[in-house]
């Protein structure tokens, strides 16, 4: 295939960015999207440029560090990681846009890179869980009905790759948070600290920039493991009793 991209560089946070346009030929449609901005990247350093800064890392779709806007959706137009997304997705001759993640709250680093750490500072703001030390506890000793286990499993899922924040129009990350709460909420481990930990990472989402949620349904709907809208209910009935108890 040959294609058009139509590229976000920008050297740093306080620098001007721009859109720039780069012919790509002998494009293979078995390649990842990664692949082929690497055989972009390959050509621009013979020719003496400088290459496209983007992030990546497993490239299983396991640590969502490949954060990429295609044509104004989060991932591209299939539900996975841009690294699972494939050439085959596009056709011969299609111009491709392509963009870092856009909110306050993930400021730009370079080009494509953005820093997600606000997620990480949510998550250590919702702190660890109480358990006792010693001996392993008897297998099945703390029983978890099948329901509440599928339940915590498949919110657990979440990558925390920022799709959700990407998509939503107010920048919210909400369905990352109602993960996270849920994923704990369901275990008999995640009760003890229930309560503080609801309040204290809708605290450090809000100090961190990100909007609130007007259930638009974007972030579900970008999600590439699938996370479900109602885990933003969930966060909210933990919030609403939280704030009752204390």
């Amino acid at each position: 295939m040959n294609l058009t991209l139509k590229i976000w560089r920008q050297d740093g946070p306080n620098d001007a960015g721009a859109l720039v346009t780069y012919p790509i030929s002998d494009v293979s449609e078995d390649m990842s999207f990664l692949e082929m901005l690497d055989v972009l990247n390959e050509q621009l350093i013979l020719d003496g440029k400088e290459p496209v800064a983007f992030d990546s890392d497993c490239r299983e779709g396991i640590c969502g560090m490949c954060s990429l806007m295609i044509n104004g959706m989060a991932h591209g137009p299939e539900v996975t990681t841009t690294c699972q997304l494939h050439m085959r997705s596009f056709k011969d001759g299609d111009e491709i846009t392509i963009e870092p993640w856009r909110a306050e709250a993930f400021p730009l680093v370079k080009d494509l890179i953005v820093d997600r750490s606000s997620f990480d500072r949510i998550i250590q703001a919702g702190g660890y869980i109480s358990v006792n030390t010693g001996a392993a506890p008897e297998a099945h000793s703390v029983p978890v009905s099948k329901p509440a286990a599928d339940r915590a499993f498949n919110t657990a899922t979440c990558i925390g790759c920022g799709a959700c924040v990407a998509a939503c129009p107010n920048a919210s990350a909400m369905l990352f948070m109602g993960a996270k709460v849920t994923h704990l909420g369901e275990l008999p481990q995640g009760q003890p600290e229930r309560d503080a930990r609801v309040i204290k990472m809708i605290n450090e989402h809000d100090a961190e920039g990100f909007g609130g949620c007007t259930n638009i349904g974007e972030c579900a709907a970008a999600c590439p493991k699938e996370i479900p809208l109602d885990v933003i209910s969930q966060l909210n009935h933990d919030f609403r009793k939280a704030k009752h108890a204390h």
